[in-house]
């Protein structure tokens, strides 16, 4: 008997897999279900303002501190899915937002840091929300 593996067909399934994955990895260890709507509502506005693809988003290394390798985030890019209860609460969270189901909860944002974090593009801007200790700019 030879067996065949079968890859998911379903592109916009393999993209919120993606986008969750960072979300994951740029809100854990304390994700909750508002900070997860926060960064998906963030990458939203982003996509719209600058006419750009979810993974074009999320491939923004300068936005994203957990795509780079020496990033103590990095290692939760590549979670284990099939275990992990709130990767697959991201992976819903992101659905919604691909389909046009979510609310903007950061209020346009387009930029962000944790709160116990001062980039220095952060010292001449005002945030626009405070979501479980992400804060989120315009």
């Amino acid at each position: 008997m030879n067996l065949e593996i079968i890859k998911n067909p379903n592109e916009s399934q393999i993209i919120a897999y993606k986008v969750a994955r960072v979300i994951f990895a740029e809100t854990y260890p304390t994700t909750t279900l508002s900070s997860a709507e926060a960064m998906a509502s963030m990458i939203r506005n982003i996509m719209i303002r600058y006419e750009q693809s979810a993974i074009d988003v999320i491939s923004n290394k300068d936005l994203f501190d957990s795509l780079n390798e020496k990033s103590p985030r990095h290692e939760y890019i590549n979670v284990d899915a099939r275990n992990n209860r709130t990767l697959q609460m991201c992976v819903r969270v992101v659905e919604r937002m691909l389909h046009g189901n979510l609310t903007d909860t950061c209020f346009g944002a387009t930029r962000f840091h944790r709160a116990d974090e001062m980039p220095d593009w952060a010292t001449s801007l005002g945030y626009v929300a405070d979501v479980d200790g992400l804060l989120f700019y315009v």
